[in-house]
């Protein structure tokens, strides 16, 4: 990649990276319930299902979901169904005094690989990530080199800068975890992002296949 192309691509790609959205979403909220470095580790699980969709960005398998009306369908509504699931379960989390930095009830229920999966099934479940991929991605590909390895650094990079994006979000969501020290604070933050999550499923069902409504 030329330093010219380097210098387009790492800003739009971080663009993309700190939008709000489910996955980021969810960050914050395991931050502030669990602490900065679970939410931090549990973004693994993200990165992990941006890892697979890249791959399939790059062997061009993504045209199955450009062309198949159902594969897309049966991806989104799988998807949007996760999302309603996590937000009633945020909806109805149980709330109490905050003592440190996680609760006592909330440490019985900490399980990084449980959160780990939470992050992956979010993302796995957004088939227009896989198209954001495919659109974005080749834009910076240049067709008189090998695609794999050019795919290869773009990726890299791609997965770094969402790395620096989930420890932003995690951060945030840590230090709203010390101000919510009250239960009525804590559940109204809870609620909203459950709203939020709820919100990201309807509009995922409503989405269609182009990438501009991502």
């Amino acid at each position: 990649m030329s330093p010219e192309m380097f210098l387009l691509f790492v800003p739009a790609c971080f663009a993309l990276n700190m939008a709000p959205g489910p996955n980021n979403l969810l960050s914050v909220s395991n931050a502030s319930r669990f602490g900065f470095a679970a939410a931090c580790v549990a973004g693994i699980g993200r990165l992990v299902a941006f890892v697979g969709m890249i791959a399939i960005a790059a062997s061009g398998l993504a045209v199955v979901l450009q062309t198949s009306a159902l594969a897309f369908t049966v991806i989104k509504v799988a998807g949007a169904l996760y999302l309603f699931y996590m937000a009633l379960q945020l909806w109805f989390a149980p709330v109490n005094a905050v003592q440190e930095s996680v609760d006592a009830r909330d440490m019985r229920t900490f399980n990084l690989w449980r959160l780990a999966r939470q992050e992956f099934l979010i993302a796995a479940g957004n088939p227009k990530a896989i198209l954001i991929f495919t659109a974005f991605l080749p834009q910076f590909v240049n067709s008189a080199e090998a695609a794999a390895p050019q795919f290869f650094i773009l990726g890299l990079l791609f997965l770094v800068l969402e790395w620096i994006a989930i420890a932003a979000y995690a951060y945030m969501g840590a230090y709203l975890g010390k101000w919510f020290a009250l239960p009525a604070r804590k559940r109204l933050f809870n609620r909203t992002c459950a709203s939020l999550l709820g919100a990201a499923g309807f509009g995922l069902l409503l989405s269609k296949k182009a990438v501009s409504a991502a």
